[in-house]
């Protein structure tokens, strides 16, 4: 059965980047709100973001809520933010398999690869 994770680390404090939010959307037909969660004290969702019978093929969007999450850690930062929202789209192609959209995250950049 597939399902799609993700797990966000904040490489500048080197920790797991704990109460972010994060809201996915579905995009095919109009883009459609979810889901949304707040990461753990570990930078993950508790549980799968999407399986079972809602996992299907099709394009998505991940929102990272990473302004909110910087401006609550007590660093000194810019107003404006660099960083605010970051949208992830990606795919799926294979309703059976294990998609992980992990972000890895600072102040000033952000990458993500698909995880295992």
């Amino acid at each position: 059965m597939g399902r799609l994770t993700t797990h966000v680390l904040d490489t500048a404090s080197g920790k797991p980047a704990a109460g972010m939010k994060i809201e996915l959307l579905t995009l095919d037909g109009g883009a459609v709100h979810l889901k949304t969660i707040h990461t753990n004290a570990d930078g993950r969702a508790d549980g799968p973001i999407l399986e079972g019978a809602a996992f299907m093929q099709g394009h998505y969007e991940l929102r990272f809520h990473a302004g909110d999450y910087l401006r609550a850690s007590g660093m000194a930062l810019p107003d404006p933010l660099f960083l605010d929202v970051i949208p992830i789209r990606f795919g799926i192609a294979d309703a059976g398999a294990h998609y992980h959209v992990p972000l890895l995250l600072s102040p000033y950049g952000y990458s993500t690869y698909r995880g295992s």
